[in-house]
Order: structure tokens, then C-alpha cells, then sequence
């Protein structure tokens, strides 16, 4: 496909659509939209465009696709696989940010409808105010946002209980490649009414459409929480909990596994003493319900499975403490060793300790050092692949691509996937085209075919 740059003609129309003053073309004013959390710079965009409405986004990129130009959507940018960042082919992002309204809660229903712009963190504060909880908790809740959140199909600590944003999405307004407004989904438990399209363009990274407004579902808060760390003698006997909690009759909102390189460099980080023995794992386990009583029971039940494992100790933990350790990886981690590589691979629970066993057999074997977190529960492994131990750049350049190849097989082998959270983006898509089966991907590429001829929304993400 051949594509054409941003014109001064076509400066002109995007500013006539949303105004001069928020079609930014300055090279300073750009720099922050070449790049996300994951991606150092990289190519700058044609032009930046804040529109302030769906109406205005539709017409953006009607615009677009008339003039055959690629339009790379954006959240807040706090992705890390350059999903939404623009590539060696320019062209206009456009940045939900300006759209950041809260359009409507009912409480009694127990929904909410906002615009895409607006940070999760708010969400979330907005219904914990009326008794009420938005269950979409991606740990970037204080700066991502819900547009974004729905584009990745985000994750996060509640996953195990709750599910992922799709879960907690009725339905999507969303502009589509050919710059039409559409209304995905329905306010319903229930539909068998055609293709459920709203699930499709979540978690589609913008290749499919533009979400530009969320009908969410809201749940009654908890009246009881309960924030229980179990210590273990090892990560074997910690990881048996994946599997035994659930047959004991216990759905956990958050099923946390650290262990014990990391909980040592938090603590170094932290200067918090950390109550594990060498070589040891702990478990963190938070518990709602909407009874204390039934909640005392889950606790005992929690800890009668727990030292049954072998625990070395199982007591309620201070919540501020110990997600403060838990959240303080990525920042201890770093500031222990610089990070070559970061990865997230999901497997089915059950497989998490096998999966595990073969990236330790992996790291020997190709001299590859690294460290990880899990959300143990839904079986999704976040690793810091370490820059260190390697003879120089090359070295570790293809080291580093070999251990991801060979941890990426490995997943798939075990009935997994490349990525339980980060997605696909630009940076894992020849892993993903790699291992995807080939009927699905050919399904994939036909969906995103019907639906944008011209291949202009986010053009080189997921697959080429």
C-alpha cells in the first residue's frame, strides 16, 4: 500500500475540522507522541490532532482515508510494544485525550458511559463513591485510560475474579477506517442478535476502529476485603496454590505470586524488611464478599489450604504494605540491573509452575538472566530480562532474541500466548506471526481487510 504524508492542504482541513489549536505540527510538540512507556523515540508522526468529539474524529479520518494517510490512534501512551505510535510511514495520531467526559451514572442500573479519554483511576474513584466498583484495575490505572484500556483489552490484578476490560464493557461508540460513527454492543446480559462486533474491536489495538465512547458495568463494592500473604518454603510449593484454591471452593479477587530475587530487591528498594526465608515465594490473596462471615470462613479455608502446601507462615497483611512491595517491581528491578527486555507471556494456571520450570531451563541454557512477577491466578508472567552476563551489544542483542524465541514456543507449547496483557503492537508481531496458527492469523488479516480497505488505522501493528 502506498501512502501520502500530511500536505499543508491537509493541515488546513484538520485544522478546519477541530481548530488551529489543536492541530499541533511542531517538531517539540510531537516529540512526546513518538514514543510510549515501551519504545524509546521513535519516528515522529506527520501531525498531532486532538479532536474533541466522535464527530470530529470521524471526519479526521474520513479525511484520512480519502487522502489514503495512516491514522494511529492514542490513548495517554502508556503501552509498551509502540502500538500507538506512528512508523516509517508518518501519518496523523490522533489522541483521544480532549475527550474526557463522564457522560452518565446510574446507580440503581449500575453503569456508567464515559468518553475514551477519560484516566481509569477516575473511573474507578467516581464509582467507589456511590458504593459501587469499576473491576477494570490495570496497574497503570493512575495515568492510563478507558479508551485505551479497551483498544488492549487490558488486565490487571482483579483479572482472576473479574476478567479483563472486555468483561466489564456493555458496549463501544466507535469511529470505524472509513470514518463512519458506530454503536457496538448493548447494555444486556444477554444477545445473540449477529457477530458480538463491540468484542472484536476490543482489544483490537486500533486497527479496527476508534473507540471513542464506553458503556462500562459497574458491581456493588465489597463490604469485606481481606489481604492475606502467604509465606512459602519455595516457588513450587507457593505455585500450588493456583490449582488448590479454586478446588477448595475459593475464587480470590487477586492471586499474586513473588519470589524470592524479587521480594530480595524490593526490599533493597524499599528498605522494608520482607518476612521470607531464602529461596522462599510468597503468595498475596485478597478476598471480597459481601458478608464478614463469609468472609472469616474464606480466610480459614484460605489458610487451612495454604499450610496444608507447606506454608511457613499465612497471616492478614497490612493491604497499603504489601501491594506497595508488589507494585514496587518495576522500579526495584530496574534500579538493581538495567532491563534488556520485557515480557509477558499467559498460560492456563495449571501451567504456570511447568511454564516457569522450562524459562529457568531456558535462561541456563542461553546464559540469560532475568526475574518476574505473575498474576498466579489467570497464569500471566511479567519478566525484567536482566542486562547482565553478556560479552557486549551483539551478545546480548541475540541472546536476548533467542531466549524470547525459544520462552515464546514454550507458551505456545503449553497453551499459551505471547502476551496476557501488553499486546502485540509493533514490537511482538514477528513472534506473533511466528506462532499464531495460520488459519487464525489469514482470519484476522480478512477481518481487518473488510473492515479497512486501505489498511490506514494503525497500519504495521499486530501483523503486517
Amino acid at each position: 500500500m502506498e501512502y501520502n504524508h500530511v500536505t499543508p492542504a491537509v493541515v488546513a482541513d484538520l485544522e478546519a475540522i477541530v481548530g488551529a489549536k489543536y492541530v499541533w505540527t511542531d517538531r517539540d510538540k510531537k516529540i512526546p507522541y513518538g514514543q510510549d512507556e515501551g519504545t524509546g523515540p521513535a519516528c515522529l508522526p506527520d501531525v498531532v490532532v486532538l479532536p474533541a468529539s466522535a464527530e470530529e474524529l470521524a471526519a479526521v479520518v474520513r479525511l484520512a482515508n480519502d487522502a489514503v494517510i495512516p491514522v494511529i490512534p492514542r490513548g495517554t501512551g502508556t503501552g509498551l510494544e509502540g502500538g500507538a505510535v506512528a512508523d516509517s510511514r508518518g501519518g496523523i495520531v490522533v489522541s483521544t485525550e480532549r475527550m474526557d467526559r463522564i457522560v452518565e451514572i446510574n446507580e440503581d442500573a449500575m453503569y456508567m458511559v464515559v468518553q475514551a479519554g477519560v484516566i481509569t483511576a477516575r473511573i474507578q474513584e467516581e464509582a467507589r463513591k456511590r458504593g459501587l466498583l469499576y473491576a477494570g484495575d490495570p496497574c497503570s490505572g493512575d495515568c492510563c485510560c478507558i479508551g485505551g484500556n479497551g483498544a488492549t483489552n487490558a488486565g490487571g490484578n482483579r483479572a482472576v475474579k473479574y476478567g479483563t476490560t472486555r468483561d466489564q464493557i456493555y458496549a463501544i461508540e466507535v469511529v470505524t477506517p472509513t470514518g463512519q460513527i458506530a454503536h457496538l454492543g448493548k447494555r444486556l446480559h444477554k444477545m445473540t442478535a449477529g457477530y458480538p462486533l463491540e468484542k472484536i474491536v476490543i482489544g483490537s489495538e486500533g486497527t479496527l476502529g476508534i473507540i471513542t465512547e464506553l458503556t462500562l458495568k459497574l458491581v456493588p463494592l465489597p463490604r469485606a476485603t481481606a489481604h492475606v500473604l502467604a509465606v512459602f518454603p519455595s516457588p513450587e510449593t507457593a505455585l500450588a496454590l493456583v490449582t488448590a484454591l479454586p478446588k477448595a471452593g475459593i475464587t480470590p479477587t487477586c492471586l499474586e505470586f513473588m519470589d524470592y530475587d524479587v521480594i530480595s530487591v524490593v526490599q533493597d528498594w524499599l528498605k522494608e524488611k520482607q518476612p521470607c526465608p531464602a529461596g522462599g515465594a510468597y503468595m498475596i490473596i485478597q478476598l471480597d464478599s459481601s458478608r464478614d462471615e463469609t468472609l472469616d470462613d474464606d480466610c480459614v479455608t484460605v489458610d487451612e489450604v495454604c499450610r496444608r502446601l507447606g506454608a511457613v507462615d499465612v497471616f492478614m497483611a497490612d493491604a497499603d504494605k504489601v501491594w506497595k512491595a508488589r507494585k514496587a517491581f518495576t522500579e526495584a528491578s530496574a534500579a538493581d540491573c538495567p532491563v534488556a527486555a520485557m515480557e509477558d507471556f499467559v498460560v492456563p494456571p495449571d501451567r504456570l509452575l511447568p511454564f516457569m520450570e522450562r524459562l529457568r531451563d531456558l535462561g541456563q541454557a542461553l546464559g540469560v538472566v532475568f526475574r518476574g512477577v505473575s498474576h498466579a491466578g489467570d497464569g500471566n508472567i511479567h519478566l525484567d530480562v536482566l542486562r547482565k552476563g553478556f560479552a557486549d551489544e551483539g551478545d546480548e542483542k541475540q541472546k536476548v532474541a533467542a531466549f524470547e524465541d525459544k520462552a515464546c514456543q514454550a507458551a505456545y507449547e503449553l497453551g499459551g500466548a505471547i502476551s496476557g496483557e501488553h499486546g502485540i503492537g509493533q514490537a511482538r508481531k514477528a513472534l506473533f506471526a511466528k506462532y499464531t496458527d495460520p488459519v487464525e492469523l489469514a482470519l484476522m488479516k480478512a477481518v481487518k481487510q473488510a473492515w479497512d480497505p486501505k489498511n490506514i488505522l494503525n497500519p504495521g501493528k499486530i501483523f503486517d
